[in-house]
């Protein structure tokens, strides 16, 4: 990987958390490698799709680009955003956070896009939200994250840190044991989640016995299952914030060394339905994730949503959390822009977005003015079909609490762009 190590100050804890082709021709799709696009279609709208098409993000970043594309695919099939068609311009952020940033500036200086959907990393939401910020344009993000953000040009429709990491910390406490050991990629999120976990776990009578990182896309685990064995001899909880291809690499030898889920049971909260077909079930079975959407829910929307993608991409194709946060972007994008009556005037989609609602997979969704979704808490252990057995499950959606103590106290977060009220503390002072 690395001429990328070499950045590790934009990648490490210290850096912004808490200082904080493939062409879809019916849509117009396009795929660039540097060159001067084509021009738009008379009539058409064209939106940015910025994710890692290559490197160690590409398990997970490619499938999040396919459920896009199928968003875009059916909006344009049913008329398209007011009356006009989506053209897309697809880009390679290659897993690596300035490229992230240069690519964004193309698409916002070059394509002239109207918005963009993508980012997984928080590593590359950080490295792009500069230049979101300076051009004061628009980024739709699909995935969990850490929180501590407030920013009137991103949207995030994944989990925040009270819809994903707390209330699975606090059913592992209550299920599975005390004694938690945390593991994670060496960047943003999964240091902020672990500080936050453990702040959790001195309120709710738990104990972190370890705490260990590799580098982003690292392989060498030996030394944390080492660490792990040292620590539980007993057994205990494993809470995973890996990112990438080291999943595979820590969940093969994690087996290997006879650390099985009865006796060590590990909560990712990266890993879904696609990484565990990448990696094995064989390997996975019987460890359990935290997410607000499985394909096992059992809905329309969801059957639908399955079904749809499963009939454009293949049968043995699965979907997950982070697809369906991005196939939910483009929709309620879509319906912000036509509240609006224009996707160019971002002000008046952003305030547009507010109060905006859609059926999706997971359920009724609301985008709330913090820029961020009311969505269901689900926890899913992996079965011997390589899903998840929902094993919780939230009766309604949960609001999003994005920012902690720790920030509301030392940061402030004025925020006077925004409609909402001061921001929710959360539970836990970090």
């Amino acid at each position: 990987m690395e001429n990328r190590l070499g950045r590790r100050k934009f990648l490490v804890y210290g850096s912004a958390a808490l200082g904080t082709s493939f062409l879809l021709k019916a849509c117009g799709g396009t795929t660039t490698t540097g060159e001067s696009p084509a021009a738009s279609p008379a009539g058409s709208i064209k939106v940015g799709v910025l994710h890692s098409l290559s490197g160690t993000m590409a398990i997970s970043e490619n499938s999040v680009v396919d459920s896009t594309l199928l968003a875009i695919e059916e909006i344009n099939s049913a008329g398209g955003v007011l009356g006009k068609q989506i053209e897309f311009v697809k880009e390679d952020g290659a897993s690596d956070w300035p490229t992230f940033a240069e690519k964004a500036t193309k698409l916002i200086d070059q394509d002239k896009v109207a918005v963009v959907f993508g980012c997984w990393t928080s590593a590359s939401r950080k490295a792009v939200l500069p230049v979101f910020e300076s051009k004061n344009h628009q980024l739709w993000y699909p995935v969990q994250y850490e929180g501590q953000e407030c920013s009137k040009n991103i949207f995030y429709t994944g989990a925040a840190p009270n819809q994903q990491i707390e209330p699975s910390v606090e059913w592992l406490l209550k299920n599975k044991g005390k004694k938690f050991f945390l593991v994670g990629s060496d960047y943003v999120f999964p240091r902020t989640a672990n500080t936050i976990i453990k702040a959790q776990l001195k309120a709710l009578g738990g104990e972190v016995v370890g705490e260990d990182y590799i580098p982003l896309g690292g392989t060498e685990v030996t030394p944390i299952i080492t660490k792990i064995k040292a620590a539980l001899p007993d057994g205990g909880v494993i809470y995973n914030s890996l990112n990438g291809d080291s999943n595979v690499a820590f969940f093969k030898q994690l087996q290997g060394a006879g650390l099985g889920p009865d006796k060590y049971p590990s909560m990712s909260v990266s890993i879904a339905e696609e990484e565990v077909k990448a990696i094995g079930v064989e390997f996975l079975k019987g460890h359990f994730a935290a997410w607000n959407y499985f394909q096992t829910v059992d809905s329309p929307s969801s059957k639908k949503f399955v079904e749809a993608f499963k009939a454009k991409y293949g049968a043995d194709r699965v979907v997950n959390d982070p697809m369906e946060c991005g196939y939910n972007a483009v929709y309620l994008w879509k319906q912000a822009v036509e509240k609006a009556g224009t996707a160019d005037d971002l002000a008046k989609v952003r305030e547009s977005a507010y109060g905006q609602t859609f059926d999706a997979p997971q359920g009724t969704v609301t985008m709330n003015s913090n820029h961020h979704l009311s969505k269901f808490v689900r926890i899913g252990e992996v079965a011997e079909d390589g899903l998840f057995k929902i094993v919780y499950s939230t009766d309604s959606a949960i609001a999003p609490v994005p920012w902690n103590q720790f920030v509301a106290e030392t940061k402030g977060f004025t925020c006077d762009w925004s409609k909402t009220d001061v921001p929710d503390p959360g539970k836990f002072k970090i």
